[in-house]
């Protein structure tokens, strides 16, 4: 059986693949399927889909670009993902709440370069769109930004010094809440599905509480096959599922080199997501 992976970035957002080059990769790896599942943008979707369409013309092994996005949301202060697949991608109402979304993340990157020169890193919004264009900005960029100019040895010290959640350069984002995600999502024709759960870190009875919580809001489905989970921790979310009804997802979470150990459709090195697990997706569909 084939692998499909139902969680990938593209440079859209928060990856440094182009979509296009996400198509020929995941073609590479013999994949029948992966999901682009960018942050809160479906900005790459049309470019992958049409890419790969044109490309199965010569050869039918070309895997199937499913429209996907992942939203995050916030729920009792904490960051909560939602990644919506096979959406349609094209709906006004849809591509309308994410521009808002848009104009809300600029505000908040404006304040947060501000803060930063006031740091003594010299970094201004339209320096930093300059450098990642037609992106999705994200405090990976930051990190890249900083990396890139010299003001920070490694990625993992911009966020313990100047841009992590607790640092004074952080500037926390304005969110919908998970229920609001979902409703946007099935508004959408799509399938939402809670991302990593187990990365929550939350206490086995509050994250059956969020699941259950969500699943009266039309949750259709969980990541259980994901690259950071262990077998117990699979076999734990997998349980939920059984327990709620709802469909496994499963996925790399790949960036490219923004995730160097993070490997597309393998994670890190043993992840495997059958075809039957999107076969179960899609049959949700109908």
């Amino acid at each position: 059986m084939k692998a499909v992976d139902l969680h990938v970035h593209s440079n859209r957002s928060d990856g440094t693949f182009t979509p296009t080059q996400l198509v020929d990769y995941a073609l590479e790896k013999g994949l029948s399927a992966f999901a682009l599942t960018d942050h809160d943008t479906v900005d790459g979707l049309a470019e992958a889909i049409a890419y790969a369409d044109r490309l199965r013309q010569e050869n039918p092994l070309v895997p199937e670009v499913i429209p996907g996005i992942e939203l995050s949301t916030e729920y009792h202060g904490k960051d909560i993902h939602i990644v919506g697949l096979y959406i349609d991608y094209t709906s006004e109402k849809f591509t309308d709440t994410l521009k808002e979304f848009v104009e809300s993340r600029d505000n908040r990157n404006r304040k947060m370069c501000k803060l930063l020169e006031e740091h003594g890193i010299d970094i201004t919004y339209e320096k930093l769109i300059e450098e990642f264009p037609d992106c999705v900005l994200t405090r990976a960029h930051y990190a890249r930004y900083m990396l890139n100019h010299g003001y920070i040895n490694s990625m993992t010290e911009a966020f313990e010094k100047y841009i992590g959640d607790r640092c004074d350069c952080y500037v926390p984002r304005e969110k919908i809440t998970p229920q609001d995600g979902i409703a946007m999502i099935l508004e959408a024709g799509g399938i939402p599905i809670l991302a990593h759960p187990i990365l929550y870190r939350m206490s086995d009875a509050k994250l059956e509480a969020l699941v259950a919580h969500l699943k009266e809001s039309g949750l259709m489905g969980i990541e259980a096959v994901y690259t950071t989970n262990t077998p117990a921790e699979e076999r734990q979310t997998r349980k939920l599922a059984d327990k709620y009804h709802l469909l496994i997802s499963g996925g790399s979470d790949f960036h490219g080199s923004n995730k160097p150990k993070t490997d597309l459709a393998i994670g890190h090195g043993k992840l495997f997501v059958p075809e039957e697990i999107l076969d179960n997706i899609k049959n949700a569909l109908h």
